[in-house]
């Protein structure tokens, strides 16, 4: 279970305060306005912000102490994480040594990690002769190798046309369901979330609130999300 425990993270002017838990395999869809913190719920559950209060538990684990390379997490931004002048072979079997130091048993799972996400025979390619979601690939079979399990999503297929999109999005929850991971996955689109997600937390006005069913929530938004997703309340 990822636990955010009475998390609040000052930057600025800024303040985001999260207090819930998110059970172990649960795919959740973090979405709101732009600005709301989205990006820095992720950030502080990764590492890479220090909370200001609270805690980030894994398992029961305080999180705290570790540097976001030790932490149980994978995160993958809008521009996929990729090196431009490493292979997509390369680019993957940094997930498992930094050196690209690798023997046998470990090529072999960065090849068999390409070939389960479509990439077979690509795997000499550089990002700039890989579209898009060939690109989002390469940052999807990164997260087969290091095996880590919990996935931190910040909006990867953004860029990426609807049906690619969708296409991405199934293949993340294909892959999050056989590697039992626990998903965070921000988005502006509520479809994405009605697309994969069990579950949505919403964030807004410096607050991440508990997650809520994604067809609940859709289809009874707080007025906060209702202004959001730009409904009119409906009038009695």
């Amino acid at each position: 279970m990822l636990t955010l425990e009475g998390l609040t993270v000052r930057q600025g002017g800024f303040e985001l305060r999260a207090d819930f838990s998110v059970r172990a395999g649960a795919m959740t869809a973090v979405i709101g306005p732009s600005g709301a913190g989205k990006s820095t719920l992720l950030s502080a559950i990764a590492g890479f912000i220090r909370p200001s209060a609270g805690r980030v538990l894994w398992q029961g684990e305080d999180l705290g102490p570790l540097l976001p390379g030790e932490r149980p997490a994978t995160v993958i931004f809008q521009d996929n994480n990729l090196f431009p002048h490493l292979s997509a072979f390369s680019n993957v079997a940094l997930g498992l040594r930094p050196s690209l130091k690798l023997g046998p048993a470990e090529g072999a799972a960065v090849e068999a990690a390409l070939a389960r996400v479509g990439l077979a025979g690509l795997e000499g390619r550089k990002p700039a002769a890989l579209s898009g979601g060939q690109q989002s690939r390469v940052a999807l079979a990164r997260v087969l190798v290091r095996a880590r399990p919990l996935l931190l999503l910040d909006e990867p297929f953004a860029a990426l046309g609807p049906a690619l999109r969708a296409e991405m999005l199934d293949l993340v929850a294909e892959l999050a369901r056989d590697t039992q991971a626990t998903v965070l996955m921000v988005t502006h689109d509520p479809a994405d979330a009605e697309q994969v997600a069990e579950q949505v937390t919403f964030v807004d006005g410096g607050q991440a609130l508990a997650p809520v069913p994604t067809g609940q929530l859709l289809a009874e938004p707080p007025e906060a999300l209702r202004a959001y997703l730009g409904q009119r309340k409906t009038r009695p």
